[in-house]
């Protein structure tokens, strides 16, 4: 219920309830509200097992649209996207394989998603002030 609030929160609203309140009244006020609070808690388990008892296995049919409800509160769009896109692969890309040495595995490295690898060639020595680059043949 309260997931969102933070300490910082609970404490910036007790300082307002010690101001508004006076610290004489703030001790009532708070055992009122913990009163409130579980009264509405014992109404809400009473209603859900009511309702659980008259409607029977109909009632696990009603509370799955509301789970998936639920679900959305915890809403991640990136994790949601990759899930749509990639059908749940949890490499899509075949990054796993590599390691931090720039060696690859065997994941990736066949160029199973139709790219073949491409070898880098070093180059020999960077070029002075004034040089220019040579020029590639092959590019036109």
């Amino acid at each position: 219920m309260f997931d969102s609030i933070g300490w910082g929160e609970i404490l910036v609203l007790i300082v307002a309830g010690l101001f508004i309140l006076g610290p004489e009244r703030l001790p009532e006020a708070a055992s009122w509200l913990a009163k409130s609070v579980r009264k509405v808690r014992e109404f809400a388990n009473g209603a859900r097992d009511q309702l659980r008892e008259e409607m029977g296995p109909e009632f696990d049919q009603l509370r799955k649209p509301l789970e998936d409800l639920r679900g959305l509160r915890n809403f991640d769009p990136k994790r949601v996207v990759t899930q749509h896109l990639f059908d749940g692969d949890s490499d899509p890309l075949g990054l796993n394989g590599f390691s931090s040495n720039g060696s690859n595995g065997t994941n990736g490295s066949n160029g199973s998603n139709g790219v073949k690898p491409q070898t880098v060639t070093p180059q020999a020595d960077p070029l002075k002030p004034g040089e220019r680059p040579p020029v590639d043949p092959d590019a036109t």
